[in-house]
């Protein structure tokens, strides 16, 4: 048995803000599997805000499939590893069917959880926070948070671990939709809509008793206007800097206030999910245990169909979704 299958390429770079016509759908026909491979059938993909950069600095190649993360099920199988109906995890790109060997290839117990939220919450989103705020941020019970783009599938859950752990947090976001959202669902102390007003002012207003753990999803001008507000030996994790997604080279527009690290003694880090990869267990333990009880929440944000993949990415940037942002395939 063939396969019709669509996929999702780019076909030119963008230089600022992704339009469609940066991408294309094209057709495959995907075949029966030789003897050690398997037919994949996607049935969402994962939308993020990390796949900007690829499309400009050359790490994603024009005319071929987009890279990123999905989650299928087998269709049709030839490898002993794996049984029709698998569930799987995989980084095969934007694609509706794919014939694998099984390298790259995770399979899936969801132990009763839905099984998107181990695109996010139990994911690389979830796991991102997770190793962020407690480990590079080393979090302290009842510090004072701020977290940038609280409503985004990292931000929310890296303020909700610093909630769990009976902090004062401020998040930012882009609506006063998204704070309404921050404050009476996830339980913020305050949400500020950086669209509004002076955000340096807004964030000191805010932040009565300053900073000691600012997770920074944005970089830019949310640096800028945190770095004043910063305590003594505060921390900044460095998540993620898409407020320059989308300028050339990801440059970042000017931070002024660099200065407070010297008299606060203030900690900042990069880093990424890999660097937790030996505390995956423990990360699962504590996320399963808080969604169990609802200490945790999540939100996705779905759009339909693999031809709405250029508009979700898009999205991302323009403020679209709360929570998580997947495609739905099928």
């Amino acid at each position: 048995m063939s396969f019709e299958s669509r996929e999702v390429h780019l076909v030119e770079r963008p230089t600022g803000l992704p339009t469609p016509d940066h991408f294309s759908i094209v057709e495959r026909e995907v075949g029966d599997p030789n003897s050690g491979e398997v037919v994949v059938k996607n049935r969402f993909m994962s939308v993020d805000p990390a796949m900007r950069p690829r499309l400009s600095n050359g790490q994603q190649p024009v005319g071929e499939v987009m890279s990123g993360g999905a989650l299928g099920i087998v269709v049709e199988s030839r490898n002993s590893e794996f049984k029709e109906g698998d569930t799987v995890l995989n980084g095969m790109g934007f694609r509706e069917y794919f014939t694998s060997d099984g390298r790259g290839l995770t399979p899936l117990d969801p132990k009763g959880f839905p099984e998107t939220l181990y695109m996010h919450v139990l994911g690389t989103t979830g796991f991102t926070a997770w190793g962020g705020m407690l480990i590079v941020g080393e979090l302290k019970e009842g510090e004072n948070v701020f977290v940038s783009t609280a409503a985004g599938a990292v931000g929310l859950v890296a303020a909700q671990i610093a909630k769990i752990k009976n902090c004062y947090v401020i998040g930012s976001t882009s609506t006063e939709e998204k704070c309404k959202w921050l404050r009476d669902t996830l339980g913020l102390d305050v949400a500020i809509n950086y669209n509004e007003g002076v955000l340096r002012k807004n964030l000191k207003a805010a932040a009565p008793n300053g900073i000691d753990v600012y997770f920074d999803n944005v970089g830019g001008s949310h640096l800028d206007a945190a770095l004043p507000r910063m305590n003594v030996l505060g921390r900044i994790p460095i998540c993620g800097m898409i407020s320059a997604y989308n300028n050339f080279g990801a440059i970042s527009e000017g931070v002024t206030t660099l200065s407070n690290m010297i008299y606060q003694r203030v900690t900042m880090r990069g880093f990424v999910v890999y660097d937790f990869e030996d505390k995956r267990e423990q990360f699962l333990d504590d996320m399963r245990g808080w969604l169990s009880t609802g200490a945790m929440k999540y939100e996705e944000t779905i759009f339909d169909g693999i031809e709405s993949a250029a508009d979700a990415l898009i999205g991302l940037f323009t403020g679209a979704n709360i929570g998580k942002m997947l495609v739905k395939l099928d």
